[in-house]
């Protein structure tokens, strides 16, 4: 696997687990244009990797990944153009991990919110330290939760749950999402790589062979739902990825303000 190629993910061998580590630490792990592009290809990159069995995904710092950063927005705002790359990288991005036979186990280590709550809950086996936040904020700043999100959610905790936290774009703590089936362990901070690299080291000593097939398997219907719903749901984000409301939620934001919408 060619490492040099990454400058925004840092990998760690632990045996054979290898530790994806999404690092812009400065922004809280936010997804930059850049970082967008290491993102598409990564998970097909790992699973090709012939010296691991198990992906750990984490942050560097203290969240998860924040989610799409605010300049990138609004630079694809003004140029719609920008956005063909990002609609291919970002189904890319989730049919990569929902490809990759390699099982892969989230170390949430913060907050993850936005792109990031898709990311990490695409991954297999999530744990997260009790104080990670979740949720996918895109109605709040006038876009459509088609990156994923619309995909994963009702698969993991059913339509009613899926419609309020997407459609309110409320963030839920790691203890409620435990609780609701989100996530599979919320742990405290100092318990948190005890208990992820205990699964991914239990796992990796599994017959590969059989843990892989049988990802595969589970995996077959979520990549139906994300092939029937990935297209328009990208369609949709783009649209709205050009609207005044979008303008007016960062700018509102970045005001300290409560934002005006227009419904354009």
């Amino acid at each position: 696997m060619d490492f040099d190629r990454y400058k925004y993910v840092r990998f760690e061998r632990r045996g054979r687990v290898i530790v994806a580590a999404l690092s812009r630490p400065d922004h809280l792990n936010a997804v930059s244009g850049e970082m967008h592009r290491e993102l598409a290809p990564l998970f097909t990159d790992l699973a090709h990797d012939p010296d691991s069995d198990v992906i750990v995904l984490t942050g560097d710092g203290g969240a998860f990944s924040a989610g799409g950063d605010f300049d990138l927005l609004l630079e694809q705002n003004a140029n719609p153009f920008m956005l063909q790359a990002a609609v291919a990288e970002s189904k890319q991005l989730v049919f990569g991990m929902l490809e990759c036979s390699k099982p892969i186990i989230g170390r949430i280590n913060g907050d993850a919110i936005g792109l990031g709550c898709t990311v990490a809950l695409l991954c297999d086996i999530i744990v997260a330290t009790e104080t990670a936040r979740f949720g996918d904020p895109h109605v709040k700043v006038g876009l459509t939760a088609g990156d994923g999100g619309a995909v994963i959610w009702p698969q993991l905790v059913g339509f009613a749950r899926a419609k309020q936290y997407l459609l309110s774009g409320d963030l839920l703590d790691a203890r409620e999402a435990e609780q609701i089936g989100l996530i599979n362990f919320a742990v405290p901070a100092e318990e948190l790589d005890e208990v992820a690299f205990r699964w991914a080291d239990r796992i990796a000593r599994a017959p590969q062979l059989a843990v892989r097939s049988t990802k595969t398997v589970i995996n077959m219907e979520l990549k139906r739902i994300a092939h029937a719903e990935m297209d328009a749901g990208m369609a949709y984000e783009a649209m709205t990825m050009g609207s005044e409301d979008l303008r007016e939620a960062i700018d509102a934001i970045k005001s300290r303000r409560k934002p005006t919408f227009v419904g354009r």
